[in-house]
């Protein structure tokens, strides 16, 4: 976890003392800036995200687009004095979601517009989902589509890092949770953690998609798969943390040096269980 934290950060006095870094997903100015006050207390970087439906080339639903949202940070940081350079600002679930009802081909053209939007702005990490289904698309797609399309969506990130000048190239987040962005909709009592080949093959499908494209150079700065270690809330309930039922998924990171998990949902439980995640 170090190396990954110092290679986001740039920080290797941080990086040493964190066993990991949590995300602010959110576009609220309060929100915001309460991490932005706890990272100042705390003596760390602070990660700050947008999703693909909150910041969009379009605008989103919170009406800025990825270089709009960046000043908007920026200005939030020089408000409570937080130091821009101990910010990192990510991209969540970037890929076709939000053009889901339109074809396949339609949708990755305006997911392509969507990477080259916030890598030209700047944005450092970047979460590829390219999982869900397009209109002429299969219920369920395949591995190798889905990783395809994710590398399609490197390869933009890349040409405009390359085109903006960027010293800093992004660093890339595969996989996604069950379920859906957003969180579980339905009721739910209990989630399935994602088992450990599933896991390897994401990877496994994923790098193959990366050297199809040439993009070995991206492959190493992929610092993080997205997994289900069986931590959820729908709108009446919590599915709290099970160490010993992720026992065998944590055992993967064994086999995946340079990377680490990625949970997502994992921002209500109960006090007592804190410690233990």
């Amino acid at each position: 976890m170090t190396d990954i934290v110092e290679r986001l950060t740039g920080d290797a006095r941080a990086a040493a003392r964190l066993k990991g870094i949590y995300s602010i997903c959110s576009a609220h100015p309060w929100v915001i800036e309460a991490g932005m006050m706890q990272a100042l207390d705390d003596d760390t970087p602070l990660l700050i995200e947008s999703t693909s439906n909150q910041v969009d080339q379009y605008g989103g639903y919170t009406g800025m687009k990825p270089a709009d949202f960046v000043r908007f940070v920026h200005a939030l940081a020089d408000g409570v004095g937080f130091p821009r350079e101990r910010l990192i600002l990510g991209g969540d679930h970037l890929g076709p979601n939000a053009w889901r009802a339109l074809s396949a081909d339609e949708a990755m053209q305006r997911a392509d517009a969507l990477i080259d939007a916030y890598a030209s702005a700047g944005f450092r990490k970047i979460h590829l989902d390219t999982s869900m289904s397009c209109a002429d698309d299969p219920p369920r797609l395949s591995d190798d589509i889905v990783a395809e399309r994710a590398a399609r969506l490197c390869a933009v990130a890349e040409a405009a890092a390359e085109r903006e000048g960027l010293r800093e190239r992004p660093v890339y987040i595969v996989g996604t949770e069950v379920p859906v962005p957003g969180g579980a909709s339905d009721e739910l009592s209990t989630v399935e953690v994602t088992h450990v080949s599933a896991a390897l093959e994401t990877v496994a499908v994923h790098r193959r998609a990366w050297q199809a494209r040439g993009l070995d150079d991206a492959w190493h700065r992929v610092v993080g798969l997205v997994v289900q270690p069986g931590v959820e809330f729908d709108h009446t309930k919590v599915v709290n943390y099970d160490p010993a039922a992720a026992r065998d998924l944590s055992k993967v990171l064994d086999d995946l040096p340079g990377m680490v998990f990625e949970a997502h949902s994992t921002t209500i439980k109960s006090p007592r269980r804190w410690p233990r995640w």
